[in-house]
């Protein structure tokens, strides 16, 4: 059975970044090299995101959750717009799905009908790279 963090990586967080570079772009006035720049992928991949070319997903446009899905990410690209990190409001998207049910349908979508796996608790961590890092580990 797969991870609930790997239905999220697969299903969700890409159809999020396309629905949050056409509200940032469309909405926020943003060019797609500013939302390029905060997503961390290249001018193309947002070109691919506003023309639908990737990052759509039917499980989320065909289910129950799909409304509430869309309004969270027009308050998200709000945050970010007025500068709140991507991170975090990446983070907001993961939250949304565990506790919306949107998880179980990915679940029942992925063919699994029995229990939910545990999900442990994200530890949202920071990483911080040493200015001295040779590379190593």
């Amino acid at each position: 059975m797969k991870l609930p963090c790997e239905l999220i990586v697969t299903h969700v967080l890409p159809t999020a970044r396309g629905a949050l570079a056409k509200e940032l772009v469309t909405y926020h006035g943003m060019t797609q090299v500013q939302v390029a720049k905060l997503f961390g992928v290249t001018s193309a991949a947002i070109s691919q995101y506003l023309k639908g070319l990737r990052g759509t997903n039917d499980i989320i446009d065909k289910s129950a959750y799909r409304d509430d899905f869309y309004k969270m990410i027009a308050d998200i690209a709000d945050s970010i717009a007025a500068g709140e990190d991507v991170t975090e409001a990446l983070c907001t998207i993961c939250d949304f799905v565990k506790e919306s049910g949107l998880l179980k349908a990915l679940y029942v979508f992925e063919g699994y009908s029995g229990d939910l796996m545990a999900c442990p608790d994200c530890p949202k961590m920071m990483v911080l790279v040493e200015d001295d890092f040779n590379g190593t580990v």
